[in-house]
């Protein structure tokens, strides 16, 4: 359908850049900022057919005499490879994931945007198994909210089955399927098979220190190894100073600073130190000051602002915009 009500100024931008051509396009988006982007890209895959009339009109508003303007079709597959002419991949896919929204992302995306209370609520009442098929695929922060609302032995039951899914049988899995699709969602691709053990830890990495503590002492009592094996997977906040330092700058600057305040204040010296040495001296110095400002703090708002910089920290490992070293690699690579 033809785009011919007023259009907005991202609108316009979008108009404008797509008319351009991809090449340009790509250079303009060089030039802008990470918001800009996003606005004008969400912008332009929403614009549908633009009629030659409404390309002109925005055009003009640019140039007197620009000459005769065609059609052009803005959509989401058109967006996403001017995106990628322009930025890193990660950004790119980052940005399209935004755009595109629940309705365009795969089925356990869309079942991890259904809350938590009423997933939790209708999971209790299904097989132990079934619940570890489903949040052993949907996002690893949803699921220690969902197993955190759960009786606790119930959840119990579910994290150990969820380390042995290997063993899980093809109609058993087609029945969850066919009960999610009839009561969540339209269709449900597959996900890809990731090791048990990783998918635990990175649930056990979303709990705040309390729950982590309670689950991870049960876990231990039912099965020593597994907890070991679950215990050494985990990504802990301590583990951000394995992070070389220009990894740490990016990190910041991807931060909000009173969860980075916040989140120092719980942390030890070691780590607090990773972060100043990236700093000038006077950041540095004021950074301190902020720290020792807060005075006491709740152990619980600590580590809220711990898991915000988690959440953070692992998108950018996923992305590849970071990397995690062993401690060994570091020392190496001072030497």
């Amino acid at each position: 359908m033809s785009v011919e009500r007023t259009l907005t100024g991202p609108q316009k931008a979008a108009v404008l850049m797509m008319t351009l051509g991809e090449e340009k396009c790509a250079r303009l988006f060089e030039q802008m900022h990470e918001e800009e982007i996003r606005e004008v890209s969400a912008a332009m895959s929403q614009l549908g057919i633009v009629s030659a009339d409404a390309v002109e009109r925005v055009c003009s508003e640019f140039s007197e005499g620009l000459g005769s303007a065609e059609t052009l079709v803005g959509d989401l597959e058109t967006t996403e490879r001017l995106l990628k002419r322009a930025l890193p991949a990660g950004r790119a896919v980052s940005i399209m994931e935004e755009i595109r929204g629940p309705a365009g992302r795969t089925m356990w995306d869309k079942l991890g945007n259904i809350s938590e209370v009423v997933l939790a609520n209708y999971l209790r009442n299904e097989y132990p198994q079934t619940v570890a098929v489903v949040l052993s695929r949907i996002q690893a922060a949803h699921a220690a909210k969902v197993l955190a609302l759960l009786p606790e032995e119930f959840a119990l039951d579910v994290m150990t089955r969820m380390l042995k899914l290997e063993n899980v049988q093809k109609g058993v899995l087609h029945s969850v399927e066919k009960t999610l699709r009839s009561e969540f969602v339209a269709n449900l691709p597959r996900g890809s098979h990731r090791n048990s053990h990783e998918v635990l830890a990175d649930i056990f990495n979303n709990f705040d220190r309390r729950l982590e503590g309670r689950f991870m002492e049960a876990l231990e009592a039912h099965s020593h190894d597994d907890a070991e094996c679950v215990r050494s997977l985990m990504f802990t906040f301590e583990e951000l100073v394995n992070i070389p330092a220009e990894g740490l700058v990016t990190l910041s600057n991807a931060l909000q600073r009173e969860h980075l305040i916040v989140a120092l204040k719980g942390a030890s010296d070691a780590l607090k130190t990773a972060f100043f040495k990236t700093m000038s001296e006077r950041s540095a110095r004021i950074l301190r000051d902020e720290i020792d400002a807060l005075g006491p703090m709740r152990v619980k708002d600590v580590d809220a602002a711990q898991n915000e910089i988690m959440i953070v920290a692992k998108k950018l490992l996923d992305r590849g915009e970071i990397e995690l070293l062993d401690r060994e690699d570091i020392e190496n690579e001072m030497i």
